[in-house]
Formats: structure tokens, sequence, C-alpha cells
């Protein structure tokens, strides 16, 4: 017994000097999507303060494709030892378990959370001349034309048709889904007048709103932020419904305690920093968050339920 209690308490030892050391090489940050993302950018605003504050030097290795799966296996294979770590968000963890039969790897088998960089709500939008004004008109003409409300989304199993489902599900309305080729040519179909609306994030909406060519009616949150003050569905009769696009950061199953613990205190205070905030603002419309390790895990956990309800309700066939 006594030898155990040794061992237990060097293993602690261990990983305290390893964390008071670290880190002695590069640390390598995998991200699911190319340069100039949502995600893409976050990690690198993150990454430049850091070694800024501190010295550390950081590799930003950019995997995209096969919906996440490439960038999250490769990192969730990494060493468990600080030097691998990911940068993802809502989709990975929250949605694609959600939509996909077989997803390669598992938030609580393979990942240790470290803490939510961001959250920023979606913003639900209609062409500029459409007659639609306020959730309560969409709710109004959905009920009015049941299954020919059309709207537009990145794809079927994508966090935007999800969100919209969920709105529709909490309004006890039927909407008819066009998918697109990307939120980009989702939006331009909405501005176009090909849809009657679409769920987006904020930044691929505002190059059409600042040239009159689509409405911001609402946003998909239960809270309005700084940089997204418009009307919540709660606001608008439309209860239940928090749909966000958050990003965090990862390291994979093992890592040390002490490293992790490190790497969230570190990356919380570069987050409290003001030009931090005011970038992640402009960026994503995001705010920062630096949740803590548990209370993060537990929030992508229930993302993830709630999103599975949704794919239940509406019917969407696992992929």
């Amino acid at each position: 017994m006594r030898a155990l209690t040794a061992f237990a308490m060097g293993m602690v030892f261990a990983g305290a000097a390893a964390a008071q050391d670290y880190p002695t090489r590069p640390i390598r940050v995998l991200v699911p999507f190319a340069p100039g993302g949502v995600v893409d950018t976050s990690t690198r605003i993150l990454t430049t303060r850091l070694t800024e504050r501190l010295g550390w030097n950081f590799v930003v290795d950019n995997r995209p494709g096969g919906n996440g799966f490439i960038a999250v296996q490769i990192a969730a294979k990494g060493a468990p030892d600080g030097y691998t770590l990911l940068s993802a968000h809502t989709g990975e963890f929250a949605v694609n378990p959600a939509i996909f039969r077989n997803v390669p790897y598992d938030l609580e088998r393979d990942f240790v959370p470290i803490t939510m960089l961001s959250d920023a709500p979606m913003a639900v939008v209609v062409g500029a001349k459409s007659p639609i004004n306020s959730f309560r008109d969409f709710v109004a003409m959905a009920k009015a034309k049941p299954g020919q409300v059309s709207y537009g989304s990145p794809g079927t199993g994508s966090i935007n048709q999800l969100a919209t489902e969920w709105l529709a599900s909490a309004a006890g309305v039927k909407l008819l889904h066009v998918p697109y080729k990307g939120g980009a040519p989702a939006v331009s179909a909405t501005a176009a007048g090909e849809v009657m609306m679409t769920v987006a994030g904020i930044p691929g909406v505002l190059p059409h709103l600042q040239a009159g060519r689509v409405k911001v009616i609402g946003i998909t949150t239960a809270k309005r932020t700084a940089h997204a003050n418009y009307p919540t569905p709660q606001e608008g009769g439309i209860s239940g419904v928090d749909a966000s696009i958050w990003v965090g950061l990862f390291a994979p199953k093992g890592t040390p305690k002490a490293i992790v613990n490190r790497l969230y205190k570190e990356t919380v205070e570069v987050l409290k920093l003001p030009d931090v905030k005011e970038r992640f603002g402009t960026v994503g419309g995001a705010e920062t968050v630096g949740m803590p390790p548990a209370e993060f895990q537990a929030r992508v956990k229930r993302d993830l339920e709630r999103y599975r309800k949704v794919v239940q309700a509406v019917g969407i066939e696992p992929q």
C-alpha cells in the first residue's frame, strides 16, 4: 500500500515538474479547417499572444477535410505530453456524433478539454425585401404556408441546418430545406431571393448586411451579445433555443493534469486582454470565454444531447 502511495505521489510530482519546465519545444496545434476561417483565426490570435507574453513557440497545422475527422484523429493519436493540441469547434464534438454513425473519435475516450476560447451566436437572415421582419413574422408565415418557407444551409447535418430546424421545431412549424455547398452560397441565395432565409455565422453575413442585401431578424442564442445585439428567439416567442458556435482547445487523453492546468491558466489570461476580446469580436462576432476544463466538457456533452434531439425530431438519417 505504501509503495502504491509513493508511486502515485511520485507521478504527481513528476507531472508538476514537467508543467514547470513546459514547454521546451514548439507546440503543434491542429486545426480542422483551412487558413482564414473562424477556428484558424481564433487559434492564431491566441497563439500569437501566448508567444508574445511567454515566449512559447507554436506551429498551427491546418488539416481541413473529412468533416473535421482528419485533424481530430491526428490529434487523438498524438503523444499526451502537451506538445500536440487541437483547436476545434461545435461541429467536431457536438454535431458530428449526432449525425454520423461511425465517428472515429470520442471526446471522453480520446481528449481532455482545456477551455472554451470563444462563443458566438448565429444570425437568422432574410432578404432585404422580405416581408419577414421578426421572429413572429417568420412563425406566422411558416404556419400560413406549412413546408413552403425555404431556407438555405451549407448542407445536410451542418450546424446551420440543425440550428434552423431547432428554431422550427420550437416554433411548431415545418420548413423546406435547400442545401448549398457552403455557408457563403446560402447567404448569397438568401440575398438573391432563391430561398427565404438562412442561419449563418455573423462574419459571413456582414458584407451582405452592409450592402443592404439582407436583414438580420434575430440570433440563435438565448442571450444577446455585444457583437450581435439582435433579438433572441425567446424575445420573439420561441422558447428553448440556444444554438451557438464555440471554439475550444483540447489535448490528447492522458496529457498530465498539471500541463492541462498550465495551458488553461495561460490561455485564460490572454482571453482577458481587451485587444484580444476586440479581435475575437471583430473576426467572429464572438465573445471570449475561458471556461474551466470540467465545465467545458459538460457544455460539450450538453450541446451534443441537444443536437441529437433535433436530429431525431427532424428525422435526419445518420450518415
